[in-house]
Order: C-alpha cells, then structure tokens, then sequence
C-alpha cells in the first residue's frame, strides 16, 4: 500500500519516531511507500530536504504547499505568537521552487479551511483563496497532481476548481464529505482519500462517500500524526496504521480487503505516477 499524505516532520509522541522508523514499521505493515507533506515554510523545506539526501529510505516521497491556515497567516504577516512572516507572495514564490525538488510528486496540501477562519475575516479568507488558486496553477505548470485540503468548504473548493480548472489530477485529501459531495467530485474527475476518520463512529457520510466513490478513485493516507484509526484514537498516527483504515474501505467498498488493496494501490499509481505497477 502507498500512504499518500502524511507528516514525518511531527513527532510521534513520546517515541519520536526517526523517518526510517517510520518508514521501517510501515514497510513491515506492507505499507511500502509513503507521500510526506510540508504544508508550511518550514516544513516545505524539511520535505525538499529530506528528498535531497541520499541516505533516505526509496520508499519515500514528498510534496509541499501552504495549509490555507497558513497562507491566512502569512497574508497577516505574523504568527500566533507574533513572529514575523515573509508576505504571502514571497512564501508561494518558495514553495514553487521547491516543488522542482527532485522527488517532490505532488503539490498540496493547498484549499480552503473555514473552520478556524469565519466568515467576518474577508482578509483571511481572500489569502486563502488566492494562495489555492496559485496552486492550482502551479500543480498546472509542473503537471504534477494536488492535494486538496477542504475543511468546511465544500461549496467554494468546487467553486474555485471550477473557475480555474483543476489539474489534470486532483485529489480530497481526507475527504469529509458525505455520499452527494463524493458524486460531485467524481463527475469531475477528481479521486478522494480516505483517512482513519473513515473507522469513527460517527463518519457514517465519509463511510457513504467512500461506497458512492467506489473503485479507482480512492486513495489511502493517514495524515500522520493525526486521526488515528479506530481502535488506537488517542495515540500518535503512523503509516503502519494503513491496514485498520483498509479494512474499513474494504468492507464499505463491498470488496476483500486483498481486492481492495490491489485497486488502491493501482490508483496511487495512477495518480502519483509511483511506485511502477
């Protein structure tokens, strides 16, 4: 299996899992390949560096963007706690020379998140509209696909990839909506992810998204260190975690859970262009 959107920059927990432990504990979960994504400056950097070094395990790869938090931040000028940001322009201008990293397979995670962001703050809504769109066109010009972090915005995501065309790939990272939202972005192409939030109790929408998607468009990630699949919530996530969320999109997908892997594995493929077939 491939997971195709996690952070090895975070630690994990108290262990503090070193990339080739991480990548270690996967491979012996039969989770051979893992996208890592920088969704920050510092972590964009960390990501194209770690793609740099040639004692990385192959099983790696990397992608970088601004989280549209982010980008909200970096339209402000400063961090929470009042540190000072290059302006926005300045940080996409980074992130699209680092995105020509060699071993940097897709752009993301860019989008929109309201939920920290309301609708009174048009300043920090503007940021991370613009910030998305320039994704978009940068995915565009490297023809590398791109992870779309949506958060409570489902409506205006669609808006934007509809205005500005999506790329040729694009995916819902740790898709959150529900069966008609799955139906929308299938129509147009797009694949979805599935995080361990599909093993929550209460998911019963991303567990119908994910059965109205069906074979050839799901993808499989963890968003490590978060959304631990059930029955380890509570505890740092890891890509060794991908079977608990496999066995979940199998049985909602109505396939063994063998089928299941094999289908989303040739979609990871398909998609990032790795690993071969």
């Amino acid at each position: 299996m491939i997971d195709d959107h996690c952070h090895l920059d975070f630690a994990d927990g108290d262990e503090e899992m070193d990339v080739a432990e991480h990548a270690r504990r996967a491979a012996a979960a039969g989770v051979d390949g893992q996208i890592t994504i920088g969704c920050d400056l510092p972590g964009a950097r960390w990501t194209a560096r770690l793609m740099q070094d040639p004692a990385r395990p192959d099983s790696l790869r990397g992608g970088v963007a601004l989280h549209p938090n982010d980008a909200a931040l970096h339209a402000r000028g400063h961090d929470h706690d009042g540190t000072p940001l290059v302006p926005l322009d300045e940080a996409l201008a980074e992130i699209a020379d680092l995105a020509r990293t060699p071993g940097i397979i897709t752009v993301g995670e860019t989008g929109l998140d309201w939920f920290r962001t309301s609708r009174r703050e048009e300043r920090a809504r503007t940021a991370q509209i613009d910030a998305f769109r320039a994704h978009i066109a940068l995915a565009k010009e490297l023809g590398l696909p791109m992870q779309i972090h949506d958060r409570d915005a489902h409506r205006d995501v669609l808006e934007v990839l509809d205005a500005d065309g999506a790329p040729e790939r694009a995916v819902l990272h740790c898709f959150s909506g529900d069966a008609e939202f799955a139906r929308e972005c299938v129509d147009r192409g797009f694949y979805l992810s599935f995080a361990g939030t599909i093993t929550f109790k209460n998911s019963d929408g991303v567990r119908a998204g994910c059965a109205e998607a069906g074979p050839g468009r799901i993808l499989v990630e963890t968003d490590a260190p978060f959304l631990t699949p059930v029955p380890y919530r509570g505890r740092p996530n890891s890509s060794y975690l991908i079977p608990l969320t496999m066995q979940t999109i199998a049985e909602v997908t109505g396939q063994t859970l063998e089928d299941a892997c094999r289908s989303v594995r040739a979609t990871a493929t398909e998609v990032y262009g790795w690993p071969a077939a």
